[in-house]
């Protein structure tokens, strides 16, 4: 393992019902990096997100996952969170009742307002408006979007996984998202943002490309989004997602035999 990686994903094989969702992962994320995961829907991203928080049923029946060198392939969700992984959910959750500076404030070591404050601003929110709001139905999508974000932020961990930061948020704010994502990397925190659109991938220092449950290419952003606008995006109007079970009628083993989105 590399001095400079954080995170070492080697061989990475899950098997969920119907299918295997990851297929040979390999992957590296350094310190202070963003990293961006590219992929269409139902390409595996967000079962590679889920396991490497180690959610229950998505554990690797073959390969390994590094983080600072040690392996935490057998470690559970709270052993991983207590060295320094997060995942920002794609859906965020709801507390009712919970004002939005105590939630900010749950994940924090010492919680202080000063930090819960600055994470509002950082997701373009004002503290005065929003830190006694409950975290709950009243809040808008894109509220509550910004302000898992903000909480995720306030937490500093290590490593950050972001699945779909821009779900659920007007395009106009998407450069608030990929300034937070920024400003995270600045202040020592990794980032590992998954996402199925290329325009969020210009804020990353490397980037992934994902088809089918493998990652297919890795190198600067400018080269992934590149394949993939011209190795799959336009399959995605023929194939759509890329779900496992039966009812993709036959859509995943296309994926796999006809090589769509591989080399």
């Amino acid at each position: 393992m590399e001095k400079n990686v954080l995170l070492q994903v080697d061989h990475v094989w899950v098997e969920r019902p119907g299918a295997e969702v990851l297929r040979g992962v390999n992957l590296a994320v350094g310190r202070g990096e963003v990293h961006a995961l590219l992929g269409l829907n139902g390409s595996g991203k967000t079962s590679l997100a889920l396991t490497l928080m180690g959610a229950e049923g998505y554990r690797p029946y073959q390969g390994r996952i590094l983080f600072d060198g040690r392996d935490i392939t057998d470690l559970g969700v709270t052993e991983r969170a207590r060295l320094g992984l997060t995942l920002a959910w794609q859906e965020p959750a709801r507390f009712e009742g919970l004002p939005v500076a105590d939630y900010l404030a749950l994940g924090m070591r010492e919680p202080e307002r000063g930090r819960i404050e600055a994470a509002l601003e950082a997701v373009a929110l004002a503290p005065l408006a929003y830190m006694g709001r409950a975290v709950d139905a009243t809040l808008s999508g894109g509220e509550r979007k910004r302000i898992e974000l903000a909480a995720v932020y306030a937490m500093q961990p290590r490593l950050t996984i972001l699945d779909e930061p821009d779900s659920g948020i007007d395009v106009l704010c998407l450069a608030d998202i990929m300034t937070l994502v920024r400003r995270m990397a600045d202040e020592g925190m990794a980032v590992l943002m998954i996402t199925h659109r290329d325009e969020m991938v210009g804020v990353a220092d490397a980037a992934s490309l994902m088809c089918a449950g493998a990652i297919i290419s890795t190198g600067t952003p400018a080269e992934v989004r590149e394949y993939f606008a011209q190795r799959c995006r336009p399959h995605e109007g023929q194939l759509g997602s890329q779900p496992w079970g039966s009812e993709a009628g036959g859509t995943y083993r296309r994926v796999v035999s006809e090589g769509v989105c591989d080399e």
